[in-house]
């Protein structure tokens, strides 16, 4: 970046700071308006799941945020730069997949385990303490690694932009998040989620509308063509078809969509943020939240890299670039600088402002699902299960709000750490997949094969992560002949680190599995998972535990055997078996019929080929906006204008109308329409 950055610090101050606590203010508003006005009660349920029974429109909106990382924005721009138009793509359709295929297992997960509140419980209840043990340990790691990229790729953006302390940043960042965690829990989260993606939403269409038609250096998608042309004699792109940014044939991002794609698989199977929003989703919501919010994802990175690094690459040859009239440097490439110099070349300090916001949204977004991952993990699979059994709601939220604050502490210091070690977020973004890869596939299996053995669940994973790190570091020696943050952070080495980190469990389950005996497994021990202890803060408020969504009795045989629960399992099932197929089709056209037949014919774009590309890009993020931003609005309509009705008749000492807790979760919950008119016909209190 320019020695002088084009913000002062007072704006970066007032960003982090300022609208965090605005958002930290309205989530206690809400909080206390729902509470209120929806007789809501925040209990250990309500505080990590939700009541179980969240709509598909928020679900979809809080997917889409939470896989919105700075990395999103920042490591696809930059791979953009680095390789051309198949650098967007090949990271929006290598981490699209993963969500996808995802819901499957949200739909499994469910099935199986009704009353679970993270996927370690699932495993503990099928393996026992070994198993669980060895899973709280990956899930924490994967939790460590997304948590880092976070704070290191926004400080990274907020230091070049407003020149503040990158330490200060890394510290100030999440304390509006974790206040409005800490209120409102995961209720939180998914209505600050899609906030978020809304304004991150319009964030990027202002981007695209600057780049493709009024900036006076681009303005249509035939000037930036040209200027790409131009960029690539300059400078021709190794790797790359007649060294062009304008193919996707590029050797370097075919080997970066392998890392990319295996590295997610971890940090989506292996996140318990993913769990707790499939827990979150009401049963017959699960699915099209999930397919929704895969498909509406794809746009972000896909259009933002292809505006943003592309404009960075036509615009470095002018004097309103930051680093004019040199090329970007190497080391703030990685570090995710791409899209903050292309913004202020487009749009000057006002580009920088809006940067600045945008990767505000995505790493507070993102981090508050990791705060609850990480809380749900301690909470209830360390606390509860082995220091605490018989924790009572209150207790268990106490907890839960504790390891919020602790993590956030830590985290902020260990990525303090990594900035002055010179590790930055396109690194871990790298290294991700060797760390913790080894442990998807068997993780993956304990839901959907009841062969699988305690042997192969807990061997295989370890053994993963041995070959991973051994095949990672002696590639680099082998190529480099030393080992440093830059030979290990090279392209090979962590291709071999990823593809062994994933693939070695292929070997390792079946044989663990058929050497120490297939497990028959009944899936029983799952359904008896408990529910917290609520029954003192339902008192408390004057409530019956039972009304409140996401309470219900233990599973008992009597209750596996009634109507209602048989019909619950019937639709989950139907559902796998149509995310199944929808699963395969979206994977084979993302991955294999769209984009393979350009990589194999060497195809250059054309000005008009390259002008549909965009505008392609430019109609998915409407339909994106439609499916997060309006949709889960429609959804709620009828909670909303309850809420503003009761709060506006209580403002004109009118008094407002209350009603049953069960009635009254319509904008998380399945009340029928008949139920809302009913609700709606009874008399003022």
């Amino acid at each position: 970046m320019a020695s002088s950055p084009p913000l002062s610090q007072g704006f970066g101050y007032g960003i982090v700071l300022g609208l965090g606590f605005a958002f930290a203010l309205g989530m206690i508003l809400t909080t206390w308006l729902l509470k209120k006005y929806n007789n809501e009660v925040q209990t250990s349920e309500m505080f990590s799941t939700a009541g179980r029974t969240v709509k598909s429109g928020l679900v979809a909106s809080a997917v889409v945020s939470s896989w919105t990382w700075a990395a999103t924005l920042l490591q696809s721009s930059s791979v953009a730069y680095r390789y051309g138009v198949s650098g967007p793509f090949w990271y929006a359709s290598g981490a699209t997949v993963q969500i996808i295929l995802f819901a499957t297992l949200a739909i499994e997960l469910k099935r199986r385990a009704p009353n679970a509140h993270t996927f370690l419980e699932v495993i503990r209840a099928r393996y026992g303490t070994g198993a669980h043990v060895t899973y709280i340990v990956f899930g924490v790691m994967t939790n460590i690694l997304v948590t880092a990229m976070l704070f290191t790729g926004g400080a990274a953006v907020v230091n070049s932009l407003t020149g503040m302390n990158t330490v200060a940043a890394c510290f100030l960042l999440p304390v509006g998040v974790v206040l409005y965690t800490i209120f409102g829990g995961i209720k939180a989260t998914f209505l600050t989620d899609y906030v978020h993606t809304v304004m991150l939403l319009i964030i990027i269409l202002i981007f695209a509308f600057t780049a493709y038609s009024t900036n006076e250096h681009l303005g249509s998608p035939g000037a930036v063509y040209d200027l790409l042309v131009a960029a690539a004699q300059r400078h021709p792109v190794e790797g790359n078809q007649d060294g062009s940014y304008l193919t996707m044939r590029s050797q370097e991002g075919a080997i970066f969509f392998v890392i990319n794609i295996i590295g997610n698989f971890g940090t989506v199977f292996l996140d318990n943020g993913y769990y707790n929003k499939a827990i979150a989703a009401s049963p017959v919501h699960a699915l099209p939240g999930y397919i929704m919010g895969g498909l509406s994802w794809f746009a972000i990175p896909w259009l933002t890299a292809t505006t943003m690094g592309l404009s960075c690459l036509a615009l470095e040859s002018f004097p309103s670039f930051p680093t004019f009239p040199n090329r970007m440097d190497p080391a703030d490439v990685t570090a995710g600088l791409v899209l903050p110099n292309a913004a202020v070349a487009m749009l000057g300090s006002g580009g920088a402002a809006a940067t600045l916001l945008l990767v505000f949204m995505a790493v507070t977004s993102a981090s508050s699902a990791e705060f609850i991952a990480v809380s749900s993990i301690f909470t209830y699979d360390v606390y509860q299960t082995y220091i605490n059994p018989q924790a009572k709601g209150k207790t268990l939220i106490n907890m839960a709000h504790a390891c919020v604050v602790a993590w956030a502490v830590l985290l902020a210091c260990f990525a303090t750490a990594l900035h002055y070690i010179g590790i930055s977020m396109g690194y871990l973004y790298l290294m991700m997949g060797v760390i913790i890869s080894s442990a998807v596939l068997p993780a993956t299996l304990t839901l959907l094969w009841s062969g699988q053995n305690k042997a192969a669940v807990i061997v295989s994973p370890t053994l993963g992560l041995v070959c991973s790190m051994i095949a990672w570091l002696v590639t680099a020696k082998a190529q480099f002949g030393e080992l440093t943050v830059d030979s290990t952070g090279s392209n090979m080495p962590m291709l071999v680190g990823n593809v062994v980190a994933l693939l070695s469990p292929v070997v390792f389950v079946p044989i663990l599995t058929y050497t120490f005996g297939v497990q028959r497994y009944d899936w029983k021990s799952m359904l008896a998972i408990r529910l917290g202890d609520d029954k003192e803060l339902a008192d408390a408020a004057h409530v019956d535990l039972e009304a409140i969504p996401g309470h219900r009795a233990s599973i008992t045989h009597d209750m596996v055997n009634s109507p209602d629960f048989v019909a619950e399992q019937q639709n989950l099932k139907r559902s796998v078996k149509v995310a199944g197929g929808l699963t395969v089709f979206l994977a084979v056209a993302l991955l294999v019929i769209w984009p393979m037949p350009m990589y194999g014919s060497s195809y250059v774009f054309s000005r008009q080929f390259f002008t549909g590309w965009v505008v392609v890009g430019i109609i998915w993020l409407f339909f994106s906006t439609f499916c997060v931003g309006l949709y889960p609005l429609w959804e709620g309509r009828r909670s909303i204008a309850r809420v503003f009705k009761a709060a506006a008749r209580d403002m004109s000492g009118k008094g407002k109308s209350r009603y049953p807790v069960h009635e009254a979760q319509e904008d998380f919950g399945e009340t029928s329409s008949q139920e809302v008119a009913e609700i709606s016909e009874k008399p003022k209190q």
